[in-house]
């Protein structure tokens, strides 16, 4: 850490590892809260400025990360490289699965080098290169290999920043689905509206319409998963819909042109909405 002095009694201060402002004393000894008349110094103001500048940075690498893998699609090697010497992409990136355009498994990133190419454990516990230019960054849905991903993932104390291996999936049942409209998790009630839209927020789904919305971009096109909440006042007691799925032109989407990825995320939304219902006794999650 690189201590900064101040204008005040000799006391410096710096960012310690959770990106909070910690300061010393002219003795050296390290307090355990910031004196009351540094809030307004300098040095103080640029540090917590700094500060929010690294968590902002930091959430801009995990939404593009996961707007990647939630996309499925191609990421050129080279930009994993260059960005890979910045703690945060770094931090992010880190024990992502990663495969070849292909859709064959490669392994968990471990490193990026603009000469070596890609480091990658794979699943027999083997560190491989691979020097494609392009990779995937795949959606769980779409990885044949998931459970023993998985499974590997816990005996190799895999911690990821981005939610792909654990997060929720949903695989659309095979053969012919009628209609075009899911109500498996239609009917959660709520003693308000406001309640709802709260846990939407809470998701991160828009509301748009009445409806709680999620765009998926797969296959080319951009689908959007829409969950109907209602458009009451927000006291109002409402419930959950049916989940439906509407192509670029707004138009519902049947079932069976709906792909995999749209269908997991869009099952993965009405299924945190349902379960966030009111419950006799008990309040909305």
């Amino acid at each position: 850490m690189a201590w900064v002095e101040t204008g005040a009694g000799g006391y410096r201060v710096t960012l310690d590892a959770e990106g909070r402002v910690a300061c010393r004393n002219a003795a050296g000894r390290t307090l355990k809260s910031l004196p009351p008349k540094l809030n307004g110094d300098p040095a103080v103001t640029q540090l917590k400025q700094l500060a929010e500048w690294l968590g902002a940075h930091e959430r801009r690498c995990l939404a593009d990360v996961e707007r990647w893998m939630v996309r499925s699609l191609p990421v050129p090697a080279a930009v994993l490289t260059e960005v890979w010497a910045d703690e945060a992409w770094q931090a992010v990136l880190r024990d992502v699965v990663v495969t070849g355009v292909d859709g064959e498994v490669a392994g968990f990133l471990r490193g990026a080098d603009a000469e070596r190419g890609l480091g990658l454990v794979d699943l027999d516990g083997d560190t491989v290169r691979l020097t494609a230019a392009e990779v995937l960054i795949p959606h769980p849905v779409l990885l044949p290999d998931l459970d023993e991903l998985r499974e590997f993932a816990v005996e190799l104390g895999v911690s990821q920043r981005v939610r792909q291996l654990y997060r929720e999936v949903w695989h659309k049942p095979a053969g012919p689905l009628p209609g075009t409209a899911v109500d498996e998790f239609a009917g959660g009630r709520y003693r308000e509206l406001r309640e709802l839209r709260g846990r939407c927020d809470r998701l991160g789904c828009r509301v748009r319409g009445g409806s709680a919305v999620q765009p998926v971009s797969e296959g080319g096109r951009t689908v959007e998963a829409r969950v109907w909440v209602g458009d009451y006042y927000d006291y109002d007691a409402c419930e959950t819909g049916t989940l439906s799925w509407a192509g670029p032109d707004g138009r519902a989407l049947p079932l069976t042109e709906v792909g995999p990825v749209a269908w997991s995320e869009g099952m993965r939304m009405a299924a945190a909405l349902y379960a966030g219902r009111t419950i006799e006794g008990e309040d909305a999650a």
